[in-house]
């Protein structure tokens, strides 16, 4: 698959919270936990938790309970959100898998250099505030900072960041301020088994590092 095939990948049709949550329990062996969803307020859209200037409108957990509410079972993610159809699906991180975040710019360059590679890649997240969120081992959120150092950059600096225990990502079809998460690569049998950290970080942190040099040259 090109990366220009891989930029156009849909959302599924027809996709609604309830199903997309026991789907990732049942066949992903994903925790699970519903966060907060938009509401209808005034002709536009609040998020459930009555703040009106919230950093994640409709994608936020719900309390600091969230760890605890989590579930891997398909029935009990059914219940959940059977009980508030319209919540949000957010993922813990640290669990099954870490996440690492980068530019929506830089995670397209290089998915591009990736596939040249012909490197093992997992399931990749495309938000509407316009990051990717690419599913690696756990752990990976722990190793990066080194990892990017021993490249000879700063993760901070070329704004790539890890994902890992203490942490969750909204996962498709979850709608941010009225757009939705979208999967870059979906999650398929071919992609179960996700790769290490070790395996993507230097596509990666290269992609940052151009992106953020572009970005330095054009306010230049």
């Amino acid at each position: 698959m090109g990366v220009t095939e891989t930029a156009q990948v849909p959302q599924q049709r027809g996709d609604h919270p309830l199903d997309a949550a026991v789907r990732y329990a049942e066949e992903r062996h994903w925790d699970v936990f519903p966060g907060t969803w938009l509401e209808a307020v005034g002709g536009g859209e609040r998020c459930s938790c009555g703040e009106p200037a919230c950093a994640l409108p409709g994608a936020h957990a719900d309390g600091p309970d969230w760890a605890g509410r989590s579930t891997g079972s398909g029935a009990a993610a059914r219940r959940m959100w059977t009980r508030q159809p319209r919540a949000s699906v957010l993922l813990p991180t640290g669990r099954t898998f870490d996440a690492l975040e980068v530019p929506e710019a830089a995670g397209f360059l290089a998915l591009a250099r990736m596939e040249r590679m012909d490197l093992t890649l997992g399931p990749v997240t495309r938000t509407p505030d316009r990051r990717m969120l690419f599913f690696v081992l756990p752990g990976a959120a722990a190793k990066a900072p080194e990892l990017v150092r021993a490249l000879g950059w700063n993760a901070e600096a070329i704004d790539l960041t890890g994902r890992g225990e203490g942490h969750y990502i909204a996962a498709p079809p979850t709608r941010i301020g009225g757009a939705a998460v979208q999967w870059a690569r979906k999650p398929t049998q071919v992609n179960r088994w996700l790769p290490d950290v070790d395996e993507l970080i230097s596509p990666l942190a290269y992609a940052c590092a151009r992106e953020a040099a572009d970005a330095r040259a054009r306010t230049a």
